[in-house]
């Protein structure tokens, strides 16, 4: 791996503290990932400006969770699987769905599953999903705007699990309880 700096607000580059400053602001803390990102202003910028997009799209918290976790399992990011069962634990998730998740397991909701089932379709077939693929998701209770907002969240994990793989970014201690190695068979 590729050593990346894990920035301070003082270390970060001018355009990058503000960001950082917004980051501590929100967590309590400059999560590493957002110190890692911090190297590129454009980089968190947009990284802060899709999750924060994503929280308003047309998907619930719950949905959030599951297309979040869905992505980081698939992507097999060492620190997106522990800071995002974090994150469904406090938006209220249940237990035995996030722990399906991390196993890469069948939802016990099967509306959540449906959604599991099209979001690996989507990372695994890179949009390029059937149209009956399309309308097996819609006969689950789903509209084309949930398909076109999952997209949202799939933009936001890859930059961050793609960086977290460049950079192993280390695990911040909030998140240590939940880490997290990928079962064996799982993502790509």
């Amino acid at each position: 791996m590729s050593n990346f700096t894990l920035h301070t607000l003082d270390s970060a580059p001018p355009a990058s503290r503000p960001l950082l400053e917004g980051s501590r602001k929100a967590y309590g803390m400059v999560p590493n990932l957002h110190a890692v990102m911090a190297e590129s202003p454009e980089h968190l910028d947009a990284y802060q400006k899709l999750h924060e997009i994503f929280q308003h799209t047309s998907l619930s918290a719950a949905e959030r969770n599951v297309v979040w976790l869905t992505i980081n399992v698939e992507h097999r990011c060492h620190y997106c699987v522990p800071a995002h069962t974090a994150i469904a634990k406090s938006q209220g998730l249940d237990a035995a769905s996030i722990a399906a998740l991390r196993e890469g397991r069948a939802l016990p909701d099967a509306r959540l599953e449906a959604l599991r089932q099209f979001t690996l379709k989507l990372v695994r077939q890179r949009g390029e999903v059937a149209p009956e693929d399309v309308e097996q998701f819609l006969a689950a209770g789903f509209t084309r705007r949930n398909v076109l907002d999952i997209l949202v969240g799939l933009a936001q994990k890859v930059m961050s699990n793609y960086v977290n793989h460049l950079a192993a970014t280390p695990l911040d201690a909030p998140f240590a309880t939940f880490a997290w190695s990928a079962p064996q068979g799982a993502g790509a």
